[in-house]
């Protein structure tokens, strides 16, 4: 066997082990959420801290493997380097330990010690920096004097999904709501870290004629909000993210403002009361980035209910709130970073006496 042969024996079967997990993975599950009968609104979360590693970017990270295996920039050898705010990390990690290779992950310090510890679990690095735009630099800077390949979730995230279905999360979604009372939603909510996800979503909802419309929420200070308002992607900067996963100093090349119908900015510390109220209200512990997602779900229920309008929404538990401990869930934490949930934990609690959004 030459060395061509032995190469692309050694794609095919990485691309086989890759396809081969997919295959082993169950869908995650949508919840429904009870919310007051006379509202006629439908609530669904999809629960994607279910994946192995996790959470939403469990998905993102497949997808990113498959393509730089059949694009011939990940071989044998090849170390693989991410610039994350860790969830995206851990989940690479998992597939490099699976296919053998090294892993380095370039992220914030202040990124949360439960991922650090789950990248290094899966055999990964980490390569701290203090500033979350010196994240791109250091890892191109890295995979080069390594020879390795940058995989740059923040380019590739939107070209790497098959928008059209081939088993991605839009698809899951209406799949599984197919025998709800509405079927057909009338909002997804979703938070944007590269845009991968909402141009996923918003691709299939309109190749596929659905009537249902796109909300991406954005954290407080995040460069896609002003940017999405104003038109203006090349110059809008913003500032490093307090909600882990989402929130962007830069407007990144993944996002795709043409396919978002609404765009909510949503304060940091309504993002941890939302965190924390979801708990309350199902149980279920999720991550701040759900937060954030909530907060907008409640907006647009208050918004139908207003209006009179019957129907269902659907948003995602990005990840779980274990990961979170010593930060969101640590009220000492809490205090330092000046974020205080209790003001708008009364506007959402105020919000299900009353059917009406005061925030």
């Amino acid at each position: 066997m030459n060395t061509a042969q032995a190469s692309w024996s050694w794609t095919r079967n990485a691309i086989g082990k890759v396809q081969a997990e997919n295959n082993r993975s169950a869908d995650t599950h949508l919840y429904k959420i009870e919310l007051p009968a006379q509202w006629g609104v439908d609530l669904y979360v999809k629960d994607e801290s279910c994946h192995r590693t996790g959470s939403l970017k469990h998905r993102l990270a497949r997808s990113l493997f498959l393509f730089g295996l059949v694009n011939g920039w990940i071989h044998e050898g090849t170390t693989i380097v991410e610039a994350s705010s860790g969830s995206t990390a851990v989940s690479e990690a998992y597939f490099a330990q699976l296919l053998g290779l090294d892993f380095v992950a370039v992220m914030t310090r202040t990124t949360s010690p439960e991922k650090i510890a789950l990248i290094e679990q899966f055999g990964g690095r980490c390569h701290l920096v203090d500033q979350a735009d010196e994240v791109y630099s250091a890892a191109a800077t890295i995979a080069a004097e390594c020879n390795g390949h940058y995989m740059d979730q923040f380019t590739y995230a939107e070209r790497a999904t098959d928008w059209r279905g081939n088993n991605n999360i839009a698809e899951s979604i209406f799949s599984q709501l197919a025998h709800e009372r509405f079927p057909e939603p009338a909002w997804v909510v979703v938070g944007a870290g590269t845009g991968g996800t909402s141009a996923t979503i918003g691709r299939y909802i309109r190749y596929h004629g659905h009537a249902t419309q796109l909300a991406v929420v954005d954290p407080e200070g995040s460069a896609f909000y002003p940017a999405w308002k104003s038109g203006d992607l090349g110059t809008i900067t913003g500032k490093s993210s307090r909600i882990e996963g989402i929130g962007r100093p830069r407007v990144e090349p993944s996002f795709v403002p043409g396919v978002i119908d609404s765009m909510l900015e949503i304060p940091d510390a309504a993002s941890v009361a939302a965190m924390k109220h979801f708990a309350q209200l199902t149980g279920l512990h999720a991550g701040p980035s759900t937060g954030t997602n909530l907060w907008g779900v409640w907006q647009l229920v208050a918004r139908m209910v207003a209006d009179g309008e019957t129907g269902s929404i659907v948003t995602l538990m990005c990840d779980g709130g274990e990961r979170y401990a010593g930060s969101y869930n640590n009220p000492a934490w809490l205090a330092e970073k000046e974020l205080d949930p209790a003001p708008h934990l009364r506007v959402i609690e105020d919000f299900f006496a009353s059917g009406r959004w005061n925030g």
